[in-house]
């Protein structure tokens, strides 16, 4: 007769996994206990088949779950004579929360079924489905600790609750018609009076098939939906909104439907079916019947499948079926008001968004923590959200706790306990004070949630970065961190590299050293500290923030460098004067060489955006990245032609010259080539030029063996794999983000980690 205490750490919690300790505990004649700490689980078994207990639990746990470490010893058989399963208990360690997960197969089928007494519930899950982090108030995971905690179970929901046996046993958002949340309807618009029925959701059908615009209370937030085929309410949308040209998302009932407007490959079909359920970007296929309006000039279509019970009843309530859905797609993009965050609230849904929807869906289950869609493609994380947060980035060892307050673009925040990261949600681009308030509502929950005490925190060197002035407000020790470093070392924590490794940094934008503004970058990074060994020649701004979102006027700076007194010449050429109002250009050429009003940039985003408007693709950005993702969406395979460049190895660091590869480029253009040519070359020499790069700065630094890449100039697909397939061949490992995307929002890890290793090794900061 043997005892085992098993301590099992990782997502074990809210994933069934107390349910199947006890019924795998049972049917192998054991006894003991099993009880949710806030370190994971501990479990007592005591029996004759204790090993055979321990291999399959390790072998085949809940299909929710994650086992991270599982800790074994032997105790003293005490003599029980069953198996329970205990009360949580209060402990003082790391406990991870489970993301919020889409609607399971079973739950599904149920919802559907005639006779079953949760037919067409939006509100249906079971222990393996249903919201998680969304609606968690504190730890442990148990239903008084939910915002489910207001709505009482009825008897059925109970007896399912208690019965170990039974899906349902300890789903804590469990909740039938009778007892559960519910939802309601309000009509803003009058024109759409006709549509209103008694039942909110047929109402809400009815409205979407008529054209209307209808704002939908979902598992982390709310959505504003329309019917995406009908292409006046696209319209409607996209004014209302000011949506600009930024793509909105899309969901479907099926990915047969979803594969009638995209190219899909099977990872993307993996993606999309997973139970995270992020927005996949595919490639749209020729003659797509989706509106232009819905993602104007763009190739790709993001897509999802309906994730919460809620969605899929908008497709296949009757007399819509999984065979014949009442839409094909549906626009479902954030509800929130421009560079604002998503609403979560009905109050303040109807209060901030009453201007753009014409009614409203709403339901009474409050959700604690929004958190938006999240977005990939393919490998590469766009926006990690829903789905996959709060899932910790495992670091190599343990240290101290800090927080991190990343960037003021795509913002995030890290914070890290034992061997842990755990990045937020994306909070947002901070411009505002909404989003600096959901800042700090995401940061006090999660250092609630996980009982964390930062004792130092991080921010960017920015001066101006609203990041930097609440980390410098907080009664902490403050380390500031350069972008681009932080970019490097978030690469370095998520693989556990041992540094100092090279980095490449492409993006648009990060405060330099020197304060310029950097983004071409290839760095020499470890925790201590960073060298700069090479970038992107400077090219001017004019006008500074203006030239961000005006990409024609980094185009004429470049080109006036170009040309000199010819510069007249060849703007009428490239047809700026037919596009471009001329005292504009004119007053842009007045001060293209003043660093006060057109400050120098290494930025390789911003190469991008004068060669879009050079070309005559985009002269005026209407959302972030609109001109490099222009120039991306014409790249073509098989195109292998690179333009000339020039390193400069005198100087220190080295400067890449584009000189040369923009004359060629305009020369192209001139001549009538493909802009599809012209823009696969370009890409093809930010590439070579990258591994061109690396190799002399190998030679140099004979001893480095891996080289990492970052920054939002890599979400290029072409780029990125463009100059994975010119590295291979340099003898260097090559690592880049796989669970947080490139962009900004990885900045904070990249703190976080630099921060703590220097709290480790007694380092001032």
């Amino acid at each position: 007769m043997k005892r085992l205490k098993i301590k099992v750490t990782g997502r074990v919690q809210g994933v069934g996994f107390r349910p199947f300790v006890y019924n795998l505990a049972k049917a192998l004649s054991l006894r003991g206990y099993v009880l949710n700490s806030s370190k994971g689980v501990v479990i007592e078994v005591e029996g004759n088949r204790v090993e055979e207990f321990l291999q399959r639990l390790k072998q085949s746990p809940p299909p929710l779950s994650d086992i991270e470490r599982v800790i074994v010893e032997e105790v003293s058989p005490v003599g029980e004579q069953d198996f329970r399963i205990l009360e949580s208990q209060e402990e003082g360690s790391f406990t991870h929360v489970s993301p919020d997960v889409s609607v399971c197969e079973e739950c599904l089928g149920e919802m559907l079924d005639k006779t079953d007494r949760r037919y067409l519930y939006p509100f249906i899950n079971c222990t393996n489905c249903g919201p998680r982090y969304s609606i968690t108030l504190s730890l442990p995971y148990d239903r008084p600790n939910t915002t489910m905690r207001i709505f009482k179970m009825c008897q059925k929901c109970q007896s399912e609750y208690d019965d170990p046996t039974n899906r349902r046993f300890h789903a804590q958002p469990n909740a039938c018609p009778e007892c559960g949340p519910s939802l309601s309807f309000r009509l803003i618009n009058k024109a759409f009076k006709r549509c209103v029925e008694e039942d909110p959701l047929q109402s809400t059908i009815n409205l979407l098939n008529s054209g209307a615009i209808v704002a939908i209370k979902g598992l982390g937030g709310f959505h504003i939906a329309c019917d995406a085929l009908n292409e006046r309410a696209v319209e409607k949308l996209r004014e209302r909104k000011r949506k600009s040209n930024k793509p909105f998302a899309l969901m479907a009932a099926s990915v047969e439907i979803i594969k009638r407007f995209v190219l899909m490959d099977d990872r993307e079909q993996e993606l999309l079916e997973s139970n995270r359920r992020p927005i996949v970007l595919m490639r749209k296929r020729p003659g797509c019947e989706i509106p232009e309006v819905v993602a104007p000039g763009n190739r790709y279509l993001g897509f999802m499948l309906p994730y919460t019970p809620l969605h899929y009843l908008l497709f296949y309530s009757p007399p819509g079926s999984p065979e014949n859905p009442l839409f094909k797609c549906l626009v479902m993009t954030s509800g929130n008001l421009k560079e604002e965050p998503i609403i979560h609230r009905n109050d303040d849904a109807l209060e901030r968004l009453s201007g753009l929807v014409d009614a409203f869906l709403f339901h009474n289950r409050d959700i604690f923590m929004r958190v938006d869609d999240s977005v990939v493609k393919k490998e590469l994380f766009i926006r990690r959200a829903r789905g996959y947060v709060p899932e910790p980035i495992v670091l190599p060892d343990d240290g101290p706790e800090v927080l991190a307050t990343g960037a003021d673009l795509k913002n995030t925040f890290s914070l890290t306990k034992e061997n842990y990261a755990i990045l937020s949600q994306h909070i947002g681009d901070m411009e505002n004070y909404e989003t600096l308030l959901f800042f700090q509502e995401v940061l006090e929950n999660l250092k609630a949630l996980y009982r964390i005490k930062p004792i130092a925190v991080a921010t960017d060197l920015h001066p101006g970065y609203l990041s930097r002035q609440w980390a410098d407000s907080q009664a902490l020790p403050v380390t500031y961190i350069q972008h681009h470093y932080a970019h490097a070392m978030a690469v370095v924590a998520e693989h556990g590299l041992k540094a100092p490794v090279i980095g490449v940094v492409f993006d648009g934008t990060g405060y330099g050293l020197d304060g310029r503004i950097w983004g071409g970058e290839f760095l020499w990074v470890d925790t201590e500290g960073f060298q700069r060994l090479a970038h992107l020649d400077y090219l001017r701004l004019p006008g500074g923030e203006m030239a961000i979102k005006q990409p024609w006027r980094t185009a004429v700076a470049l080109l006036r460098g170009l040309y000199a007194e010819e510069t007249e010449g060849f703007l009428k050429r490239l047809g700026f004067f037919e596009r471009i109002d001329l005292k504009q250009i004119e007053m842009v050429l007045s001060i293209a060489e003043n660093e006060q009003f057109s400050p120098f940039s290494s930025g390789a985003g911003r190469y991008f955006d004068a060669l879009s408007s050079i070309v005559s693709l985009v002269d005026f950005n209407t959302h972030e990245a609109e001109a490099p993702m222009a120039l991306e969406a014409i790249t073509l395979d098989g195109v292998d032609e690179v333009y000339p460049f020039d390193i400069n190895e005198e100087t220190i660091p080295m400067v890449i010259s584009l000189r040369r590869c923009f004359q060629r480029a305009v020369d192209d253009y001139l001549q009538d080539v493909e802009l599809e040519i012209i823009a696969t070359r370009f890409h093809n020499t930010m590439a070579a030029l990258i591994r061109d790069t690396v190799m002399r700065l190998k030679s140099r630094k004979g001893e480095v063996k891996e080289v990492v890449l970052s920054g939002g100039v890599f979400q290029n697909s072409y780029l990125l794999s463009k100059t994975f397939e010119y590295l291979a061949d340099t003898g260097l490992k090559v690592y880049f983000h796989k669970s947080i995307p490139p962009n900004d929002a990885c900045i904070s890890l990249g703190q976080a980690y630099i921060l703590r290793e220097r709290l480790k090794r007694g380092m001032n900061v």
